[in-house]
């Protein structure tokens, strides 16, 4: 037999009900995502080729934060300045102002990639790591495609401009991410408003962070802006409210103030018309199922990973969740083994189907007891 528990999730509040404007970003391409439950709630164009600019140093910083979580990097370790990390210290481009022979830090580095977006620190740091920056593009290409990252290729550490050095929107919001997701503890350097480098031989140098919206107070956190002529103003932004995250990016504004204002407005329509639901928290029991023949006469089942789903706000009646099996299950139960599906349904649609996994080995019942057992429901049809 098929077993189905239904639930409501959530309370509907008639009084906050929102009606929803189309909404149109002035940039050539965007997109935005609510974080924990990955779905992707604005795009436009989201698969159109740019040049990432700057935003290109999203991914010079995860090779170096991931070879420092493999412990094969380490933010003390040293690397000395070459004569053409130096020259991207002039001639207007954006520097950390780094010196030929200097011997800085990782963690200096990282933080003038960050921060002040140093395209000297991307090269000093590229060679560094791989011993030529061309050898540095390979992993960070290569990086790219293992995170999904199908659209990208890149030619360069810093993202100035190169007609190899492409990505998307889309993949871009896979990089930021990633980074999140993966190096929590690295990504709060992005909200870091300033940055001050104690130069060899000269003063100290004070930068501020050049994302517009860590001056803003709506919650932002990262993560990176870019700027080319060919692409202009560009920028990968993330906002955090009340446990809740949203990334967003755009390529092609037309001005500072454009990107400022159409990012903000994005980030806002993404809080103010959606509401994020958590369905169940990993390994955390959902439901019980019958058992037949076995010690135990339920056992506890869960999912292996959180779930969360985004639904328009006001809109929570129409979330639905079951827990569908056959059974019950005949013992012997091992814990881990999937046991049924847990289906999430907003408005008569399947939205989500997920394995159920026993959170507890059942043992079958011995020879004699499974006899009795079998005998009584034959006899009083009581499983």
């Amino acid at each position: 037999m098929i077993k189905k528990i239904l639930f409501l999730l959530g309370i509907l509040n008639f009084l906050t009900s929102n009606s929803f404007a189309n909404l149109e970003i002035n940039a050539r391409t965007a997109i935005l995502q609510d974080f924990l439950s990955g779905e992707i709630l604005y795009e436009k164009n989201p698969d159109a080729s740019i040049y990432p600019a700057s935003m290109t140093k999203i991914m010079t910083s995860i090779i170096a934060f991931d070879l420092i979580k493999s412990g094969d990097l380490s933010l003390d370790d040293k690397f000395i300045v070459s004569e053409k990390a130096w020259r991207l210290s002039t001639a207007g481009y954006s520097s950390m102002f780094i010196m030929v022979g200097d011997e800085v830090s990782v963690e200096d580095l990282l933080h003038g990639i960050i921060t002040a977006s140093g395209n000297d620190a991307c090269i000093a740091l590229a060679e560094g790591i791989a011993g030529t920056e061309e050898e540095f593009a390979i992993l960070m290409t290569s990086k790219a495609k293992k995170i999904g990252m199908d659209n990208t290729n890149f030619s360069n550490s810093s993202g100035i401009n190169h007609p190899d050095n492409y990505s998307t929107v889309r993949d871009i919001l896979k990089m930021s991410r990633y980074l999140i997701k993966e190096h929590p503890e690295f990504y709060k350097w992005f909200s870091t408003k300033e940055f001050t480098w104690n130069r060899t031989g000269g003063d100290p140098i004070t930068q501020g962070n050049r994302n517009p919206l860590l001056y803003k107070n709506i919650g932002a956190d990262g993560i990176k802006t870019g700027y080319l002529a060919v692409e202009k103003y560009s920028l990968a932004s993330s906002i955090i409210r009340n446990g809740r995250r949203l990334i967003a990016v755009g390529s092609g504004f037309n001005s500072k103030n454009a990107r400022s204002r159409e990012s903000t407005k994005i980030l806002t329509y993404g809080l103010t018309n959606f509401d994020l639901v958590k369905i169940t928290d990993a390994k955390e029991p959902i439901s019980e199922i019958e058992v037949w023949l076995g010690k135990k006469e339920t056992v506890k089942v869960a999912t292996n990973k959180d779930i969360y789903k985004t639904i328009k706000k006001a809109r929570k009646r129409n979330l639905k969740v079951s827990v569908n099996y056959e059974g019950p299950i005949e013992a012997p139960i091992m814990k881990n083994e999937v046991l049924g599906k847990l289906k999430v349904v907003y408005q008569d649609e399947i939205i989500g189907e997920y394995d159920l996994f026993a959170t507890e080995d059942v043992k079958k019942l011995n020879m004699f007891s499974r006899l009795m057992r079998s005998l009584n429901y034959l006899i009083w049809g009581d499983v």
